[in-house]
C-alpha cells in the first residue's frame, strides 16, 4: 500500500512517519499495493487533528480524530477504519483483495454486529432552479445538514452542506 503522510503547517517527524506506516502495515492484507493512504497531520486549537483516507478499488476509507496527541489520534483513527471495515464485512468482500478475510478479521476485543441491511427512508421532490444562497437560506429555514437543488445558472443538480468549522460547503455534479 502507498502511503503518503503530510503536515498542514508542521513538518512531520522521521519517527512518527515511522509510527504511522507501522500502524497502517496492518491494513495490507485488505489492500494489496493498489491501495493508496494519505494522513494528514494538523494542530488546531491546542488539539492535534489526524485524518487518514484509504482509496482502494474505487472505495474511500476515512476517518478524522482530534486528540490531545497525535499517537492518541493515530489510534483511534486506525480504531475507526478497523471498525469500518468489519461492520461492512460481507459488503466489502467483494471490493477488498481476494482472501483478505480468510485468516479473520482485525481482532480488536471488541464485538460488532455486522450491518446487515441499510435502513433506508427514501424521500422525493422536485428540485427548483435556484442560486447558492437561496439553498442555504433554505436549508438553514429547514434546520437540516444539507440541501439538494438545481443551480439556477448551470442547471446542474448541487448539494451544499454545512460544515464542522461552521461554514457552508457545495458540491457540484458534473456530467
Amino acid at each position: 500500500m502507498k502511503i503518503t503522510i503530510v503536515g498542514r503547517q508542521m513538518n512531520v517527524w522521521d519517527e512518527m512517519k515511522s509510527l504511522i506506516e507501522a500502524k497502517l502495515s496492518k491494513f495490507e492484507k485488505y489492500f494489496n499495493d493498489e491501495g493508496e493512504a494519505t494522513v494528514t497531520l494538523s494542530s488546531k486549537h491546542n488539539q492535534k487533528c489526524l485524518e487518514i483516507t484509504i482509496v482502494y478499488s474505487g472505495t474511500i476509507f476515512r476517518s478524522e480524530v482530534q486528540e490531545e496527541t497525535f499517537r492518541n489520534a493515530l489510534d483511534k483513527a486506525i480504531y475507526v477504519i478497523e471498525r469500518q471495515i468489519r461492520k461492512n464485512k460481507t459488503r466489502l468482500q467483494k471490493k477488498l483483495r481476494s482472501g483478505a478475510f480468510d485468516s479473520g478479521i482485525i481482532d480488536t476485543g471488541e464485538d460488532f454486529e455486522e450491518e446487515a441491511e441499510f435502513k433506508i427512508r427514501r424521500k422525493s421532490f422536485t428540485l427548483k432552479p435556484m442560486s447558492t444562497e437561496e439553498a442555504i437560506m433554505q436549508m438553514n429555514l429547514l434546520d437540516h445538514e444539507f440541501f439538494v437543488y438545481k443551480d439556477d445558472k448551470t442547471g446542474e443538480v448541487c448539494v451544499v452542506y454545512k460544515r464542522r468549522d461552521g461554514h457552508y460547503g457545495l458540491i457540484e455534479t458534473q456530467e
